[in-house]
């Protein structure tokens, strides 16, 4: 696969972050792939709650084309599938079955899923309830490209019929990524849309500390917050920042806080990008407890909490040298091994070792659908 390949990925949005970490992750694979020369075309359906958001309209690094139905997918860009050398699906793509199956009857070459959203979508497919991928389906891929590592992996091969699983995580952009110089505004800041699986874990770790340190400074970014929550008076509120803001943002912060949802954090190995984002900046992390995290970011190069006074004893009792020289270390693992081409790069090397590509004549799709 030293050749420009042609790829193509269907996913649910690289036009607009807005409530969505998934545009994020695709602009820095495409990115990646790009700068090793190889031509990519991005298909998004074109639903007005993206299309009132967008802050990515006109990419320089792919093709960035619409769709509005199924048939109309069939219909406008079945040569662009069937002509790629890969084509890759995405998690919580829309009437995602149907697009699965038909994609799966015009793909010639190498057929991919990359799961964004690897514990919701296995619980989901536990009970054949998933929305944008039918149980049946997971055989179809050549690979099957997971956020979650570790013992996932083998349950997607024996559970659920994958071909291979081979984990693929997040990345970052060092171009966009990086110290801005702006000055220390806050303590400790977070940045992530409202869950109500994270809501606890940020309260005890954030509200909490800001409760009992009424001298420091504290800050969440990201939208969907119910209204009802009860902030307190010195925690900031940025309802949505823009990824071109989100280097200035962590680079404002001497601690910025990591937040994992529960079903990430009980199957372990799911690295959020904000741990990514964060450490290129040069800012320091404090982060829920997870298995796996070790395996990414070492003792040395990040805090952990568990309870209030975790974060406490940080913020007060950790010198700015310490503090710095942590982030430095998270700073050098994340450039060296976890860049946008970097992960662009191990895409490609993944589907240089998969098999040949599946026959769509082997998968029985037509009746599947």
């Amino acid at each position: 696969m030293t050749k420009p390949l042609d790829i193509v990925f269907l996913g649910l949005s690289l036009s607009s972050s807005w409530g969505n970490g998934h545009a994020t992750t695709f602009r820095g694979l495409l990115k990646g792939l790009h700068e090793l020369g190889h031509r990519v075309t991005f298909l998004e359906r074109d639903v007005p709650w993206y299309a009132s958001h967008r802050d990515l309209r006109d990419p320089d690094f792919c093709a960035l084309r619409y769709y509005e139905t199924t048939d109309d997918l069939h219909r406008n860009f079945a040569r662009c599938l069937r002509d790629a050398d890969i084509v890759v699906v995405g998690s919580f793509v829309p009437e995602g079955p149907e697009i699965i199956d038909v994609v799966a009857s015009l793909c010639t070459g190498q057929f991919c899923f990359y799961d964004i959203d690897t514990p919701v979508t296995l619980a989901r497919l536990s009970t054949d309830d998933c929305e944008y991928i039918a149980r049946r389906q997971v055989p179809y891929f050549d690979v099957y490209f997971s956020f979650t590592g570790g013992p996932t992996l083998a349950r997607l091969t024996a559970e659920f019929g994958a071909r291979r699983a081979e984990p693929l995580y997040c990345s970052v952009d060092p171009e966009r990524h990086h110290g801005t110089g702006d000055p220390i505004r806050w303590d400790l800041g977070y940045l992530g849309t409202y869950s109500p699986d994270r809501q606890a874990t940020l309260e005890a770790l954030l509200f909490e500390p800001a409760r009992r340190m009424p001298e420091r400074r504290f800050v969440v970014a990201g939208s969907q917050y119910p209204r009802e929550i009860a902030w307190p008076d010195n925690v900031d509120r940025i309802e949505h920042l823009p990824p071109a803001d989100h280097a200035a943002f962590y680079s404002s912060q001497r601690y910025t806080l990591n937040v994992t949802r529960s079903s990430m954090i009980a199957a372990g190995w799911s690295p959020s990008v904000r741990l990514f984002e964060a450490a290129a900046c040069g800012t320091a992390i404090i982060s829920d407890s997870w298995a796996g995290l070790d395996s990414l970011f070492p003792e040395r190069t990040i805090h952990t909490a568990r309870r209030t006074e975790d974060v406490i004893g940080i913020l007060s009792g950790e010198s700015d040298g310490a503090r710095l020289a942590m982030a430095k270390q998270a700073r050098v693992l994340i450039l060296a091994a976890h860049t946008s081409i970097a992960r662009a790069r191990e895409f490609v090397s993944l589907l240089a070792r998969a098999k040949s590509p599946r026959s769509v004549l082997d998968l029985d799709v037509e009746s599947a659908a």
